[in-house]
Formats: C-alpha cells, structure tokens, sequence
C-alpha cells in the first residue's frame, strides 16, 4: 500500500469513528495547559455519556458535542471510542483508591478508617455517574478493565489487607477478616451513588441534602468504627468536614 493509500485510509478510518489502535493519542511534546483542559473535558463529557446510555448507546459525535467540541478534536487526544471509555474507567478507579493508598499502618486506625469512610461518601456525592459507570463495567463482567482489576486493584487491597492485619496484630482493633472490612465500606459507601435513585425514591433526599448526608455519614462510621472496638474520632471527622463541601 502507497504512503498516500495508507493516509486515505487512515483518514477514512478516522472520520468513521473506527480507529483500529486503542491507546490513547501521545503527542510528541507534552500537552499545553489548554489542551490538559480540554482532554479533561472529553473526559468528563465521556463519563456523563457513558453512565447515561452505556457503551453501545454512546457514540464519538455525542461525546465531542457534550464538551462542546468536534469529533476531530476528540480524535487529536483519543484515538476511538474504546480508549476514552477505558481511561475513564481508569481515571475513576484512581480518583477512588487514592484515599485506600494513604492508610497508614502506624496511623490512629479511627482516623484512618474514618478519612477514608469520609472520602469515599464525598466521592458518592460528588460523582454518581462515576460510581454507576464503574459498577456497570464490573456488573458486565468488565471486559475492559479485567487486567487492572487483577493487577493493580488485587496488589493495592493485598497491601491494605496487611496494615489491617498490622493494626489487628498489635492490638488496636478487634480481630476481623480484613478483606471483608473493606468490601464492606466499599458497599456501604457505594450504595448512595448506585442506588441513588433508590434512595431518592424512597426519602426524597439524598447526599446532596446535608442532613441526610452527615446522618448517612455518621451511620456508616459508626458500624464499622464500634464493630472494631473504636470509637468516632469527632475531631479528625470535623476537620475531614471542613476541608470541603
């Protein structure tokens, strides 16, 4: 094939939305500021797309349109619809482990609990669609993510196993199946931004009401702080508060 057959084809590939390569683009010089900004809105417009009408249901033109670009800007920063789709999968899966990275085995475990219980409700608040797209990946059987979810995911919760079991080893919380504890403030966590149309339905209300949100909040510390021997360490959740809205 020709050099100038070979960039037809590209050429045509791209404008159909089937870019064969997965990846996402690397430009040779590191993205400016404004193009950070603008990779940051596709992204944020793939999400919202992506939870509202699934993978199959979105399509490029309806992702570049929600940020108010076109398709071939889309295509300068991602290379096909598979690619944004995966880093923001990606990207949400960090914004949500940060927090479980930071446990730290000679920390106060009452406070460390309670931030990371504290942080993931705020994630629930703040990004709902995030939470539902994930869910929706893992519920499919997350074909596209598989890797990360037994690579990265499997090392990080095995070392976080380890601080609890630091923790249980020197007497600062009652005994417990460690993999449990954080499957289950993951559930209980999680369940607002999931089930919030649940929830919705069933009280009117839901974390975006601050009542109901510091009720939720202090429902959730207390199961699994006192199941562990500990008590709610009031100060560190104040200070948690104010860090933000």
């Amino acid at each position: 094939m020709t050099k100038t057959a070979r960039s037809r084809r590209a050429s045509a590939q791209s404008q159909a939305g089937h870019v064969e390569c997965n990846a996402v683009t690397t430009p040779d010089e590191p993205l400016s500021r404004i193009q950070e900004m603008n990779r940051g809105r596709l992204l944020d417009a793939a999400l919202a797309e992506f939870s509202r009408h699934g993978y199959s249901g979105t399509t490029l033109e309806r992702i570049a349109g929600a940020a108010g670009m076109s398709k071939s800007n889309l295509l300068y920063y991602f290379t096909s619809k598979s690619a944004i789709y995966e880093k923001s999968l990606e990207h949400i899966l960090d914004v949500w482990l940060a927090p479980l990275r930071l446990l730290d085995p000679d920390g106060d475990p009452a406070t460390e609990l309670s931030g990371y219980i504290l942080h993931k409700m705020r994630t629930s608040r703040q990004s709902p669609d995030a939470s539902r797209l994930f869910a929706n990946e893992v519920m499919s059987g997350a074909p596209r993510i598989r890797r990360v979810l037994e690579v990265d995911l499997k090392q990080l919760v095995e070392a976080k196993i380890s601080v609890i079991q630091t923790w249980i080893a020197s007497g600062k919380i009652k005994p417990v199946e460690p993999l449990h504890l954080i499957l289950s403030i993951w559930a209980i966590t999680q369940h607002y931004a999931d089930f919030q149309t649940q929830i919705l339905a069933m009280t009117g209300k839901d974390l975006n009401d601050e009542d109901f949100r510091r009720e939720a909040e202090n429902s959730a510390l207390s199961m699994v702080l006192s199941s562990l021997g500990l008590e709610t360490p009031a100060q560190a959740v104040a200070a948690f508060r104010e860090t933000g809205s």
